[in-house]
């Protein structure tokens, strides 16, 4: 039964729905690929890419991850308190009055300076009680250049470091990130690489305990590295091109609305904020309830299409805050569902045509899907 035919839910003007199945065989592929050997690093930042960490935890947990990557404290307790006990490793860097909280919640806080890591000491050895070793994760720049000690400056920072694990820290694992692994040509992302298993082959200290990765979506798809025993998986996971033909990833994430009224209108009418469309002949609009306050892109008006009726139609006029217009032909009513991200039959408005006409990336579209959109499993 397509979408557009569904009984109406009569709670949800607009939803999300996502594809658990669809996340566990992306999660799969990886897995395929990568190695069984390869430990499995599943990112659930910014509330699962969007789609609702809850939702997504569903479907990864069953799969047995070695652990879990978000990008916040915040994200990493919300975890805890979902029954999370494997490894959660936080991967922006934290501000020295959030590491105690880190801490003491069992998360694994990422290093890329010495000054965090003397703060990580001082929680660890504290003026009485009993020593604690804390583990963490230092972050490497091999060109990302956001965050990570320098990579070129190793012979500075690497003896605080195993200074560090001397007096009683614990090195959980070395990591960098990858900038082009999604790219046609992977030169830059192949010699990043390079520069990691260098480093990680001539350090002393780092053992086969210590947890080593560098590959994120496209990374794990991609590339190969010779001292990694872990991948970081990501967008893949949630339906998001990675620029593998020969690993396309599953769609995950739907987006719809309903039509909440449905015109014919004379020619030279004209349409929304800044009357920025005009109908040219007699036609057919449908408002549909979603807007940009759902997340839906207000660049996408007299741009993006949807599906109505089982049939691509185009956005017309601007996107309001809570309303979008589509042109219609034929049998489209009130309650139908317009779909706006996924596939309605035959017709498909994929999750990177939606970035691509809004100038942007997946990643945006999903993270920026409003919490006013209910998740629905599927």
């Amino acid at each position: 039964m397509s979408p557009a035919h569904r009984p109406t839910h009569p709670r949800d003007r607009a939803w999300v729905e996502v594809d658990l199945a669809a996340i566990r065989r992306n999660l799969n592929r990886v897995r395929e690929v990568a190695g069984a050997h390869v430990k499995l690093v599943a990112m659930v930042k910014a509330d699962g890419y969007g789609l609702g960490v809850r939702r997504v935890l569903e479907a990864i947990r069953p799969a047995g991850p070695f652990g879990y990557g978000v990008a916040t404290l915040d994200e990493g307790l919300e975890l805890r308190q979902l029954g999370v006990s494997e490894p959660i490793m936080v991967y922006t860097p934290l501000p020295h009055d959030s590491l105690a909280r880190c801490v003491a919640a069992g998360l694994i806080p990422a290093v890329s300076d010495l000054d965090t890591l003397a703060a990580l000491h001082r929680i660890a050895a504290p003026a009485s009680g009993p020593r604690t070793a804390i583990p963490f994760q230092i972050e490497i720049d091999t060109g990302m250049g956001r965050a990570g000690f320098h990579l070129d400056e190793a012979a500075t920072w690497w003896p605080e470091v195993e200074r560090a694990v001397r007096a009683g820290l614990r090195l959980f694992g070395v990591f960098t990130h990858l900038h082009s692994a999604d790219h046609p040509d992977l030169g830059s992302a192949r010699a990043q690489v390079e520069r990691f298993d260098r480093f990680v082959r001539g350090a002393a200290g780092i053992g086969s305990d210590v947890l080593v990765h560098c590959a994120n979506s496209a990374g794990s798809l991609r590339l190969v590295s010779r001292t990694a025993n872990a991948v970081r998986p990501g967008i893949y996971l949630y339906g998001g091109d990675i620029g593998d033909p020969a690993n396309p990833p599953r769609p995950v994430a739907a987006v719809r609305a309903r039509v909440v009224l449905v015109r014919e209108v004379p020619p030279g009418t004209t349409l929304g904020y800044g009357a920025t469309y005009t109908s040219r002949d007699t036609e057919r609009w449908a408002a549909v309830g979603i807007g940009y306050g759902d997340g839906l892109p207000r660049v996408l008006g007299n741009r993006g299409r949807a599906i109505a009726g089982g049939h691509r139609v185009p956005i017309v006029g601007r996107i309001s805050m809570d309303t979008t217009v589509v042109r219609v032909t034929g049998d489209v009513s009130v309650g139908d569902i317009v779909t706006f991200v996924g596939r309605d039959g035959e017709a498909e408005v994929s999750l990177e045509e939606v970035a691509e006409s809004a100038g942007t990336i997946g990643y945006e579209i999903l993270t920026g899907l409003s919490s006013r959109l209910p998740r629905i499993r599927t």
